[in-house]
């Protein structure tokens, strides 16, 4: 597949590292195992009277009344009836989810940023939803997706073709609190958290996912394949097409893989662009 790339679409490549590449492009030897968002501390937003106003997209009053450590905090059953809630209404539950031990450590749920709402209760209306891995420990302080070096590299690449995480997007995490240490997410917190994202999925109606990183296509596919032979082609997720890439930490890692990425990208511009 070509893609005619305008000057600033070339100008945003530059910014990824990216030479424009020919299919004869040399590849790279992919590392085994995870990689996850390492960054240096981004500073939280001062605290301030007119806080609630500077809250990312997604955010609700009552995400930030959940926010902050509970070491003592009681299990309780994941609530019910998540398939049948509004976007205000689901954001709530996520924020008051205690179903696995994450609650216990986390500083904020991280539901997700994007497109904002038409009206209250609507999801937001957008034609990419972007599905990472589990939010960093940036992002358990801020209570949004991608804020650190992975977050400025995403941002590059979604600009890189004409979209914005505030405008068309939206993106959320396959698990909605940090792990402690940023580990591994264990298979129950994935499990506990599927129910949240498949309605994300549902409300928002996308016309392409793209899921980054190995536990996002855990989470979406529920398969265990490397990514590596995963991407390359057009899945589906409760028939919406889902295309496979890497993680933008993994790429900041591994700048190598940044073409492969790029490709990945041009897919899903191919799925988004077919009628219906």
């Amino acid at each position: 597949m070509t893609l005619e790339l305008d000057r600033r679409q070339r100008a945003m490549l530059a910014e990824m590292n990216i030479q424009v590449w020919s299919p004869e492009a040399p590849s790279f030897p992919v590392p085994s195992g995870r990689v996850r968002e390492a960054d240096a501390p981004v500073p939280a937003p001062p605290a301030s009277a007119g806080a609630a106003s500077q809250a990312p997209v997604g955010r609700s009053p009552s995400a930030a009344a959940a926010a902050g450590p509970r070491p003592g905090a009681t299990l309780q059953p994941r609530p019910s009836g998540i398939e049948t809630m509004d976007w205000d209404s689901l954001q709530a539950a996520v924020a008051g989810c205690f179903a696995c031990k994450l609650c216990t450590s986390r500083k904020n749920t991280v539901f997700g940023v994007g497109q904002p709402p038409a009206a209250p209760g609507d999801a937001p209306r957008v034609d990419w939803l972007v599905v990472g891995e589990a939010p960093g420990e940036n992002e358990d302080l801020r209570g949004e997706p991608f804020v650190g070096q992975a977050g400025k590299l995403l941002d590059k690449m979604l600009q890189a073709i004409g979209q914005d995480r505030r405008r068309n997007v939206y993106i959320a995490n396959a698990l909605k609190c940090r792990p402690p240490g940023n580990r591994n997410p264990e298979p129950e917190e994935l499990a506990q958290c599927e129910p949240y994202l498949r309605r994300q999925v549902e409300l928002l109606r996308p016309r392409v996912i793209l899921a980054m990183g190995r536990f996002a296509v855990q989470a979406l596919l529920a398969s265990t394949e490397p990514i590596g032979r995963l991407r390359g082609r057009v899945h589906q997720y409760q028939g919406v097409p889902l295309v496979v890439t890497y993680h933008p930490a993994y790429l900041l890692r591994s700048p190598g893989e940044k073409a492969k990425a790029w490709a990945d990208l041009c897919l899903a511009m191919a799925a988004v662009a077919r009628p219906g």
